[in-house]
């Protein structure tokens, strides 16, 4: 089993991540070629972690919370809340920009931030798709419970039951509570690539140790038993390999060129390749070192 160990990316204003992927040894696993996962973070009545209204292209970005509060707003005109529990997809397509900031009523006080922001590729054919913005509540999520486990099916299929988000491709996201001395059994055939990873807790893979904050890759096909000696929160993540993919900044594109346009449109924005957030007036900037063809 290839197990991945995050580095820490600030985001500004002290605002760090720790990223899984991509790596250089697991680029993707199924659909995802990307992982962050942020805090617990305690920020105080100063601190300001807004996200400025940015640009995605050729992907999905997907944000569950377990603590705190964001207010998503995009291009599309969408505004929505994220809460704990919910998922909340956003389908770039051939061109979004969107904003995470906190809540009015939670600006100035004492507050917590605490979950993951991960990103899944589209299929070459719906990379152009038009941008859009899908919000599942917390309520909407199945849950079931195994012994010793409870398990929560953000998206895709999973022990008899399914999740209701709509995705481009076969994607599957579970959230594991697994209590203390718990054993569980993850299927093979839950999906084609999978990956563990360690949110609160360490845990073991058929007796093989895998520390807090760290990721498993397991082995496709093969069924496994997860171990937790105390109190421990994974997530599970895979689905169907999608392809090479090329990554720069916010975008991916199965094509290197559809990158270097995109650039090309950030810089010259606001535009009907990436119009303006509604109600927004700030963004973030292109990094200064370009991509080439």
């Amino acid at each position: 089993m290839l197990q991945l160990s995050s580095h820490d990316k600030d985001l500004g204003g002290g605002f760090l991540v720790r990223r899984l992927l991509p790596a250089l040894q697991q680029r993707a696993v199924g659909p995802f070629v990307f992982f962050d996962h942020f805090g617990p973070i305690a920020a105080g009545p100063a601190d300001d972690h807004d996200v400025r209204p940015h640009p995605h292209i050729g992907l999905a970005t997907v944000t569950y919370l377990f603590e705190g509060a964001q207010v998503h707003r995009d291009s599309t005109g969408v505004v929505q809340r994220i809460e704990p529990g919910a998922i909340n997809w956003m389908t770039a397509g051939r061109g979004i920009v969107h904003s995470e900031r906190t809540p009015d009523e939670l600006r100035g006080r004492e507050r917590v931030s605490h979950g993951l922001q991960l990103w899944a590729a589209l299929p070459a054919e719906d990379e152009e798709l038009e941008p859009s913005f899908s919000h599942t509540p917390a309520s909407a999520i199945p849950e079931l419970r195994r012994p010793g486990a409870s398990v929560r099916v953000l998206i895709g299929s999973a022990f008899g039951v399914t999740s209701p988000v709509p995705t481009r491709s076969p994607t599957l996201y579970l959230d594991l509570a697994l209590e203390d001395g718990a054993l569980l059994e993850l299927p093979g055939a839950l999906a084609r690539e999978r990956a563990l990873y360690a949110v609160a807790g360490a845990f073991t893979v058929d007796g093989e140790p895998v520390p807090a904050q760290t990721m498993g890759v397991l082995d496709e096909g093969r069924s496994v038993r997860v171990h937790a000696e105390q109190p421990t929160r994974l997530v599970l993540i895979g689905g169907e390999p999608l392809g090479a993919r090329h990554m720069w900044w916010n975008f991916v594109s199965s094509r290197k060129e559809r990158i270097v346009q995109a650039a090309d449109d950030w810089a010259a924005q606001p535009n009907q390749a990436f119009p303006q957030v509604p109600g927004e007036r700030d963004f973030i900037a292109l990094p200064q070192k370009r991509p080439t063809v």
